[in-house]
């Protein structure tokens, strides 16, 4: 994910604060991993040392002075930009999940590597059931659907991965010890 891409999108909509802008990407992206406060200052700092936003005023609810930054031509047009690029599908298959059973595969240990396929598998199967409930809930925001949906085509398609693998490794124990 750009952090600084979902800033400018959510300064688009008008200018805020550091605070209102962690604030509404967390609302927001509700599936998504939170943004510290940190994360999201030092982005602005280099939004604004690249042109893409301005300060547009300073207010103060009842603590210190809250700088709002809004987004400039030149970040309406990095945005718009973003908007329009494409997506690579990933090259790489990046995932703790892949990496502990390889590793467990590789030392050996079949009965370790299926125990944290099974676990995993019951994990998977629990989430894939919370999101569903989100998904399903009488007054479920368009954004919390939309985040289901995408997580839970990600959980299924772990799921699948699971299930293979639990055969294959199957396959293998039983040919090499009958």
């Amino acid at each position: 994910m750009s952090t600084q891409h979902v800033l400018l999108g959510l300064l688009a909509r008008g200018p805020r604060h550091g605070y209102e802008l962690k604030r509404a990407h967390d609302e927001r992206l509700p599936r998504a991993r939170p943004l510290a406060f940190g994360q999201v200052y030092a982005t602005l700092a280099r939004l604004q040392r690249d042109g893409l936003v301005a300060p547009a005023g300073q207010d103060r609810e009842g603590g210190p002075d809250r700088t709002s930054y809004a987004l400039t031509g030149a970040g309406r047009a990095a945005l718009d930009r973003w908007l329009a690029t494409v997506e690579p599908p990933l090259p790489y298959v990046a995932s703790t999940l892949f990496a502990k059973v390889v590793v467990a595969l590789m030392v050996a240990d079949v009965e370790r590597a299926r125990g944290y396929l099974i676990a995993q598998r019951r994990a998977h199967t629990e989430r894939l059931r919370e999101l569903t409930a989100v998904k399903t809930a009488p007054a479920a925001a368009l954004d919390d659907v939309i985040a289901a949906d995408f997580a839970i085509a990600h959980l299924d398609a772990d799921l699948r991965w699971l299930h293979t693998t639990l055969e294959r490794v199957a396959d293998w124990h039983r040919e090499v010890h009958s």
